[in-house]
């Protein structure tokens, strides 16, 4: 989106420090106002390293909030890379982000995203406090731990599962989709 464009839209800005970041599987499209930065839409990976990196560059930018979009549970690593930045951060619901003006894209989505975000347009999914998230954490870890006991569980996924489980509750974060390739991603401790 050009700065002319950014203005010439119409709608007020009520955060003029507020981004978006459209999720995906393998990378993400992180958007910022035009007026910050030279380049205000970059891509990252999905590993750990990549994510500080655009928590990192956000930070620098003097970014107060971000709104992300995603379908699935690729979103939970940034969101809390981003938190523990200090950045507020709100999960848009994709129904309400969805009417993307011209093509698709990721960084069409990214860049209304934040156009959205900026002028106050979205409101917050539900997420739970981080206490209340490690219960529900340790509850699905139980459940899934007492169907691979019974054998209830299919075979194919009782790996990925217990690899998954196995590490959330040491406390990694990892980009797990591509955890049975060469490469298994960039997995660190949590602090």
């Amino acid at each position: 989106m050009s700065k002319s464009l950014a203005k010439s839209a119409g709608m007020p800005i009520i955060d003029d420090k507020a981004a978006g970041i459209d999720i995906g599987a393998r990378f993400h499209v992180a958007a910022v106002p035009p007026d910050l930065c030279s380049d205000p839409v970059q891509t990252f990976q999905a590993f750990t390293a990549d994510l500080e990196r655009m928590a990192d560059w956000l930070v620098s930018l003097g970014i107060r909030t971000v709104a992300m979009e995603s379908t699935g549970v690729y979103w939970i690593p940034v969101y809390e890379v981003l938190e523990d930045r200090g950045i507020a951060v709100i999960v848009a619901n994709a129904r309400e982000s969805r009417a993307v003006p011209g093509r698709k894209s990721d960084v069409n989505d990214a860049q209304w995203l934040q156009r959205l975000h900026a002028c106050g347009l979205l409101r917050a999914s539900f997420r739970p406090g981080r206490d209340i998230a490690a219960q529900l954490s340790l509850s699905a870890f139980e459940g899934t731990s007492s169907r691979l006991r019974r054998g209830t569980h299919s075979a194919p996924a009782e790996g990925a599962d217990l690899h998954e489980l196995a590490a959330a509750s040491r406390g990694y974060r990892c980009h797990w989709r591509h955890r049975h390739e060469d490469h298994p991603g960039d997995c660190r401790r949590r602090t």
